[in-house]
């Protein structure tokens, strides 16, 4: 894996002892003497991970990895704090500056190789979907970086998987103050109590008796419902081998027995907030889709969608040798609806003629908004006998009930004309069929409006 690492320490002995480490597993380094050196290269994105030295003159570890994780351009860089301190509330506080992980000098090269890569792993991940989010604000959405940077990691859902009672209570126990906790004491049952809960941290002991606790993590990563749910791990003090095992698979985190209270309480509210910005980010590129596939007004698919899409469409049909019907609608006198009740008015007939439609056709077809007042259908699997009488039903459906105006108590009779066109052959094409629908419309229109013309080829 190719990432950059910024080695931060005072000493430059210690910074060129785990540059030589690093680079011998082919990692990019670069290091810095002072906080604010590291500072200004994490501003300029000059690092995927940093490993910080918390003993430092003028502005201390803590402080750096705060200021880190407060800002808007670094707080997703992932911080591994290496230290000498090794006493829990040492850790909390780091966990409470933001810090990922810790190190304890002196380092092992397998925990330091094996830490560095699950952490930059996971920050490439995050990089891909920050990247997909960047246009966020400029579309109008929201930011999904504003609500992370203020979200406190509780009241999340936590499922502890261990079938100790004495562990899984006193665990339990400490984290019912701020979260739901739930617990699963049957290795076999976990996965699926973990698919259905929706949680947002797993905690798994590693010492189930009569199963393997790594392959359940494994599961939990391959499973599309979990895989991005994290998993915090509980060892044993002899248990590091497996640990770094884990750590390769996918475990986010990990807590050594005896487990202090509030460095579970810090660790588990660190996943948190992680899980809750992934999701965000998530969230806000898979609505960046939607918005640049679908129609602002009718949330219907918009017309660059359905040019491309009904291409395929087409395509699959005549591979498969099945029928495929096109359906052109528009909606009769519109123009007189916004000249004589005002665009807002015709707004409200447009959404709801939408509406209208959605409840009409089937999941498979194709509803688009292709222009104004005038909309596309894509019915595949469907022949021209079917497709005439769901025409007709939504024609009917339209027409028997007034459309009413949120800005005044009118309501307004509204009709559609249509016109459908099926696939003809194996060098019909969608352009084709969408002319013939077009001029089945056409007719439609000129012949009197408010009824269904199907296409005579």
């Amino acid at each position: 894996m190719s990432a950059r690492v910024l080695v931060v320490d005072d000493v430059p002995a210690n910074a060129k002892l785990l540059e030589a480490r690093l680079m011998a597993e082919y990692f990019d380094v670069v290091t810095a003497t002072s906080g604010a050196e590291a500072l200004a290269i994490c501003e300029r994105a000059q690092c995927d991970i940093v490993l910080l030295d918390v003993m430092m003159p003028e502005m201390d570890g803590f402080e750096v990895c705060r200021r880190l994780k407060t800002g808007p351009n670094t707080h997703h860089i992932p911080v591994v704090m290496v230290t000498a301190l090794d006493q829990p509330s040492d850790r909390v506080r780091g966990l409470e500056a933001g810090a990922d992980d810790f190190l304890t000098k002196p380092v092992s090269d397998i925990a330091l190789v094996a830490r560095v890569r699950s952490l930059t792993r996971l920050k490439l991940v995050t990089d891909e979907l920050r990247m997909r989010a960047l246009t966020s604000k400029e579309i109008g959405l929201h930011d999904p970086l504003r609500a992370s940077l203020t979200d406190s990691g509780r009241n999340g859902r936590i499922l502890v998987i261990d079938d100790r009672r004495a562990s899984y209570e006193r665990i339990a126990k400490v984290l019912a103050g701020e979260h739901k906790v739930d617990v699963e004491t049957d290795p076999q049952e976990a996965l699926f109590h973990a698919a259905e809960g929706d949680y947002d941290l797993l905690i798994v002991s590693l010492a189930l008796e009569n199963f393997d606790a790594l392959r359940l993590c494994s599961q939990v990563r391959s499973l599309e419902r979990t895989r991005n749910v994290p998993i915090l791990v509980v060892v044993e003090v002899e248990d590091n081998a497996r640990l770094l095992r884990g750590l390769e698979i996918g475990v986010n985190d990990y807590l050594v027995r005896p487990i202090d209270s509030n460095e579970l309480l810090a660790r588990a509210r660190t996943q948190i907030r992680k899980r809750r910005y992934g999701a965000r980010l998530r969230d806000n590129v898979q609505m960046s889709m939607e918005l640049a596939v679908t129609d602002a007004l009718t949330g219907l698919y918009n017309r660059r969608y359905m040019e491309s899409h009904v291409t395929s469409l087409v395509e699959q049909a005549l591979a498969r040798g099945k029928p495929l019907v096109l359906l052109v609608i528009d909606i009769d006198y519109f123009k007189a609806v916004n000249d004589g009740h005002g665009h807002d008015a015709g707004d409200d007939v447009l959404r709801e003629f939408a509406s209208r439609l959605k409840k009409s056709i089937r999941g498979i077809d194709l509803a688009c908004r292709y222009g104004g007042e005038e909309f596309v259908i894509v019915m595949p699997e469907t022949d021209m006998a079917v497709a005439a009488i769901v025409a007709e039903r939504i024609r009917r459906r339209i027409a028997g009930e007034p459309f009413s105006i949120r800005s005044s108590a009118a309501a307004l009779d509204v009709t559609i004309s249509i016109g459908l066109a099926a696939l003809s052959g194996m060098s019909d094409t969608a352009k084709a069929i969408l002319k013939r629908a077009d001029q089945a419309l056409y007719r439609a229109k000129r012949d009197g409006r408010n009824r269904v013309v199907a296409d005579a080829a």
